[in-house]
């Protein structure tokens, strides 16, 4: 019983950090007015929710060399560019540095990521 109600809670958890992220993106992108349009690739495939849950931690403060994702953030992603948005791409779907595989996000398919890429660079003008 007491497995059951480990199990339990540590669903509700982890839930209760994916919400917040979701409503944490909702309200930010609501508040600066912006709407950032791309395919739904997956079933339900939400690349800025997407991001917030798996990616945000790293890439909104640039722990351990991650580029930053914001507006005005250009400049970060610029070395990156220069290699292209396959090599990009490439190094989130395998990892790179201390950037694990697809960015934790286990559920993305490889073209789930390469639109969070696209989402993160789309965000970062």
């Amino acid at each position: 019983m007491l497995s059951v109600f480990k199990k339990i809670k540590t669903r509700s958890i982890i839930g209760s950090i994916f919400l917040a992220g979701m409503v944490f993106a909702g309200a930010t992108g609501a508040k600066e007015g912006k709407v950032v349009q791309i395919a739904q690739l997956s079933e339900g495939f939400n690349a800025e929710q997407k991001y917030m849950a798996s990616c945000f931690a790293c890439h909104s403060t640039g722990a351990a060399g991650a580029p930053k994702v914001g507006a005005g953030m250009a400049a970060e992603w610029e070395p990156r560019l220069e290699k292209g948005l396959d090599m990009i791409v490439q190094n989130a779907i395998n990892g790179v540095n201390t950037m694990p595989a697809k960015g934790l996000c286990f559920d993305c398919s490889d073209d789930d990521i390469k639109a969070i890429v696209e989402y993160m660079i789309d965000s970062s003008k």
